[in-house]
């Protein structure tokens, strides 16, 4: 390989690094490909969408039970939270059925 090569590469690379990226080599069945690619993509992107695939991924791959308490922390950041909803409602007995 040429110089220019090697230092095309190098810079290449530096750029990745920069962007917080790094350049890897996996082994996979030919057939996840794709898989293994968008996979790639998706999570290099940092976005919310890397973030939600990133959680479940982790806890399968670490093979750790799913932690408690997710309901609830959802709950907690509900928009609604601290509304002062009035969620009662009148108790109805329902109408009467000759059987």
């Amino acid at each position: 390989m040429g110089t220019s090569q090697k230092r095309a590469i190098q810079n290449y690379r530096s750029r990745l690094s920069e962007r917080g990226l790094a350049r890897f080599e996996v082994l996979g069945r030919d057939a996840d490909r794709d898989l293994i690619r968008s996979l790639a993509r998706r999570l290099a992107e940092d976005g919310l969408e890397a973030s939600r695939l990133r959680a479940p991924l982790s806890q399968t791959i670490a093979g750790e039970p799913p932690k408690k308490g997710g309901i609830l922390a959802a709950l907690r950041r509900s928009p609604l939270v601290g509304a002062n909803l009035d969620l009662a409602r009148p108790r109805d007995e329902g109408r009467k059925v000759d059987l």
